[in-house]
């Protein structure tokens, strides 16, 4: 018995988050309420509460399920003999993913374009802030990885290339989920990852000399 009631208990709180994509996809973050949530899931909003403290906890456990930008690209070990390859897997993969899973779709799509940037969203949007901020020395460590094994240029400016790396990936991602029958992310995605590839490489505009030519 105690068994079904944990597992009665999971499915419930599955169920509260899988209402929550639909209602944030459709609605945006700031606007609904939690009784919202409960209707469509089907339970009471005293039920949400058993499992989410708030909007905010339930919008963090809505990102758990998948990780964000920043967050899925850098995971490579700090000291790979091939982080350029690193990269290069985990950037196609994110590309890969996004076309094949619906659930990930969606809650990238609310994350990059339902998340108000609005007061009332103020803990929602430092939970994104964060997972910026912990990607960014990721990102940064694997390129000053890449560096020192050779694979980029020894006077790459990295306070320059981390910032422009976000906005590539970013960039891509957003005009895709605008209209994702606009062009196929994962193809196109291929050919991104090596002209950013390619860019870190041989862009003289990426090199710390560039400041002074």
């Amino acid at each position: 018995m105690a068994k079904r009631t944990k597992e009665d208990a999971q499915e419930t709180r599955e169920r509260i988050l899988d209402a929550a994509i639909e209602v944030f996809d459709q609605r945006g973050v700031s606007r609904p309420s939690l009784s919202e949530i409960a209707e469509l899931a089907g339970v009471t909003r005293g039920a949400v509460y058993g499992h989410f403290q708030n909007k905010t906890d339930l919008f963090s456990a809505l990102a758990d399920r998948i990780q964000l930008p920043d967050e899925s690209l850098c995971q490579a070990p700090q000291q790979s003999c091939d982080p350029l390859g690193e990269l290069r897997t985990r950037w196609l993969f994110l590309y890969r993913e996004l076309m094949a899973n619906e659930q990930l779709r969606r809650i990238f799509t609310i994350i990059l374009m339902r998340c108000e940037w609005v007061p009332e969203n103020g803990e929602i949007n430092q939970r994104c802030a964060q997972g910026h901020a912990e990607g960014t020395v990721r990102l940064r460590n694997l390129i000053e990885n890449a560096v020192s094994v050779g694979q980029l240029p020894a006077d790459l400016d990295i306070q320059v290339v981390v910032p422009v790396i976000h906005a590539g990936i970013l960039g891509l991602l957003q005009e895709w989920l605008m209209n994702t029958e606009a062009f196929n992310i994962a193809e196109v995605g291929a050919r991104h990852v090596e002209a950013m590839i390619e860019m870190l490489q041989t862009s003289r505009h990426l090199c710390k000399q560039a400041v002074h030519a």
